[in-house]
């Protein structure tokens, strides 16, 4: 590395991370990519449904270690609850370069135009944070395009009357439909409902030298066996480290970043594999670490400009916490619906997203991708029995008759909902940890309530025998799809960082996660955490190379 070549350090190798660093390196910036897990390693972790990313009753195949990493919970009457990764609550995502990427089941969806413009489109709701971005739908299109190309997506969107504006087709095509997704689709267009393929961050056929989907069924909560799934460790981090530019420092923690009286982020203090308390400097500092953990390193860098950590002057570092609440219901037929044929959901209705009486924000529903025997083991109709002979009969007998039609609602921001740190209670290295508290808006179960009873209806009309339904809006949020903690916006009043992601008050200093999303839509946010964090990429490489900042 030459002595004027900018250095960037890229806190976290997921969804937002991976992508900015490549964009970094690829236009000259040296990157140095911390990740506090390893690379991910399909043979270690194959398809162990009791360690998936979704189930973890034995813990995480792709971490964080449950030893070193505990977290604190309060409930809604102040009482703290320390959790680990194996406990409910704890709400993360994976610790390896690719983080979610790795696991995740993959949907690329793009937020709608109106996820963008949410206080015009509403109005205020009382008890909520609710506003508009401050970017549109428009501006953020050509790095959806850019995302999908990039990274790979197959899709369709040509039977999807609600779909955003596009300007060019997917990259690949749209998957076939399973079994089950045949049913769901035929019924709903009986419906006069409009079902479509989804669009899927995976390989329906080769693509980037690497091999298309061979359509198993262990895909949400699992590696690819055959690399056919798209994350940053398989696509946009190699090209990042291709380039010479970029080195990826594995089973390094970053705990505190340091800043001097001239509004910069100067370098980042961390613990190395050896657990050694280490030192990097750079010229520019990306955090993508996730809504909570960048919210917990913000909280945790304290300095006497910071007193309350960095980009918190307004207390708003932490804030808005959304996941997403899933929803939906099951219908038991008396034939075989499922083929197990991947990658699990190939089927969706965007027909009650926006627009719905009494209900603020979108949802989306589509068929089953998670239909594993021992999750399904404790998945049970009212009065089914859940032990002994009987329950194991009603395994053996139900497996493949059981249907599913669910999905996420777009929850309602608010302020109480938030990520803090708990001074007396400390992580392995001794930096105190995530605590998460609050709960949901009032608002968000009566729109489960509300997209539960679609699908019920749906799945009646299947021809289900019996049908039940799923979710709760209820409680505390995170545990899907994290996002909202450290905002965008104009005002640093009310927002974390301004609209190219950068903290306000400092120069240097970007977020690249779900962090920064004003509100989380009514889809899996990957592919806009992705989006984002190319528009950010650009804008940091405009400010840093010839013609920005010395």
């Amino acid at each position: 590395m030459s002595k004027t070549q900018k250095r960037a350090i890229v806190i976290g190798a997921g969804a937002g991370g991976g992508v900015v660093a490549k964009e970094l390196a690829v236009n000259g910036i040296h990157v140095t990519i911390f990740e506090r897990g390893g690379w991910p390693v399909y043979d270690e972790h194959i398809n162990d449904e009791l360690i998936s990313q979704r189930v973890q009753d034995l813990g995480s195949a792709f971490g964080p270690d449950w030893k070193k990493n505990p977290r604190v919970v309060i409930g809604n009457d102040g009482r703290k609850k320390i959790v680990t990764p194996q406990t409910g609550g704890y709400n993360h995502v994976a610790a390896c370069v690719g983080s979610g990427t790795v696991s995740y089941g993959a949907m690329a969806w793009r937020f709608m135009p109106e996820d963008f413009r949410m206080k015009s489109e509403y109005g205020e709701v009382t008890g909520s944070t609710l506003t508009d971005w401050p970017i549109t739908y428009e501006e953020l299109a050509p790095y959806y395009s850019k995302a999908e190309r990039e990274v790979g997506v197959s899709g369709d969107m040509s039977d999807n009357p609600f779909a955003p504006n596009r300007y060019e087709p997917y990259p690949m095509p749209a998957f076939e439909q399973n079994k089950d997704g045949r049913l769901i689709a035929e019924t709903c267009k009986r419906m006069g409902l409009h079902p479509f393929p989804i669009p899927m961050l995976r390989n329906s056929v080769a693509y980037n030298r690497r091999a298309a989907c061979i359509r198993n069924r262990t895909c949400c909560g699992y590696a690819c066996p055959v690399d056919a799934k798209n994350g940053t460790h398989n696509t946009v981090i190699p090209v990042a480290m291709q380039t010479g530019n970029c080195d990826v420092k594995t089973n390094c923690f970053v705990f505190k970043i340091h800043t001097d009286e001239k509004h910069r982020a100067v370098a980042v203090s961390y613990f190395d594999e050896n657990n050694k308390e280490c030192r990097m400097e750079a010229d520019i500092i990306v955090v993508a670490a996730s809504a909570t953990e960048t919210a917990r390193l913000l909280l945790n860098s304290k300095s006497n400009r910071f007193p309350n950590g960095i980009g918190n002057d307004n207390d708003w570092v932490g804030r808005n916490l959304q996941g997403h609440a899933y929803c939906g219901a099951k219908g038991l037929f008396d034939y075989d619906v499922l083929d197990l044929k991947g990658p699990g959901a190939t089927v969706a209705i965007m027909d009650y997203n926006h627009h719905n009486e009494g209900i603020v924000g979108g949802g989306l529903l589509c068929n089953e991708f998670y239909q594993m025997p021992y999750a399904f083991s404790g998945d049970r109709p009212s009065g089914y029995p859940r032990w002994g002979l009987e329950h194991k009969k009603y395994q053996r007998e139900n497996y493949y008759r059981v249907a599913r039609m669910h999905g996420p609602i777009q929850e309602i921001p608010n302020f109480d909902m938030r990520v803090t740190v708990d001074d007396t209670v400390k992580d392995f290295w001794g930096i105190p940890v995530v605590a998460i508290s609050g709960a949901r808006h009032p608002i968000d179960q009566k729109h489960v309530e509300f997209l539960s009873a679609k699908a019920e209806e749906i799945l009646k009309e299947a021809g289900a025998k019996l049908v039940w339904k799923q979710g709760s809006g209820h409680g505390q949020t995170g545990g899907q799809h994290q996002a909202g903690t450290c905002r965008m916006g104009n005002d640093p009043a009310t927002s974390v960082v301004d609209k190219y992601c950068r903290v306000h008050d400092l120069d240097n200093l970007y977020i690249a996660d779900g962090s920064v999303l004003v509100n989380n839509g009514g889809f899996n946010p990957v592919l806009t955490i992705m989006a984002l964090a190319f528009r950010t990429g650009e804008h940091i490489v405009k400010q840093w190379t010839e013609g920005g900042q010395a």
